[in-house]
């Protein structure tokens, strides 16, 4: 499996908001703000972030004091709920896929040895995507920068 950048850009962006929420206490971050930081083009991730917020993963307000902020407590929503809104399934190939499956070319399907380790590939991917939550990382990037705090003193 490989991200797009629409993906990568997207969980980048997510995490960002997650950690803004644990950091400043304060839900509502604005576009520009997650550009910046994240080194994303506004322009792209407007168009991302309204494919988020169209999946119900994330909302916005208007006005001064307004922005972007999720949906959901962070603990629950995942890595494989945010890629697969932005890119599809995490199947590599569709006759493994659970929600896109389509036929492939080989003579048996049943049998054929590619499918059946794209099934483990598959199962592995989704295993740790979907059991991973934005808290999760937050907890990971905080523990992360207290590491990096300690070693530069």
């Amino acid at each position: 499996m490989k991200l797009t950048k629409r993906s990568e850009y997207g969980l980048r962006a997510m995490i960002d908001m997650a950690c803004w929420e644990s950091e400043n206490g304060s839900k509502f971050i604005q576009i520009k703000d997650i550009a910046q930081r994240e080194k994303i083009p506004a322009k792209f991730l407007e168009q991302i972030l309204l494919t988020l917020k169209n999946a119900g993963l994330i909302n916005s307000r208007m006005g001064v004091n307004g922005g972007y902020y999720l949906s959901k407590s962070p603990s629950e929503i995942t890595l494989g709920q945010i890629i697969r809104v932005l890119d599809g399934p995490l199947a590599p190939i569709r006759c493994v896929s659970q929600i896109a499956y389509e036929p492939c070319g080989c003579p048996d399907e049943e049998t054929c040895g590619l499918r059946l380790i794209m099934f483990d590939v598959r199962a592995a991917i989704s295993n740790i995507l979907d059991r991973t939550t934005l808290a999760q990382v937050v907890q990971r990037v905080e523990a992360a920068r207290k590491a990096k705090n300690r070693l530069s003193q």
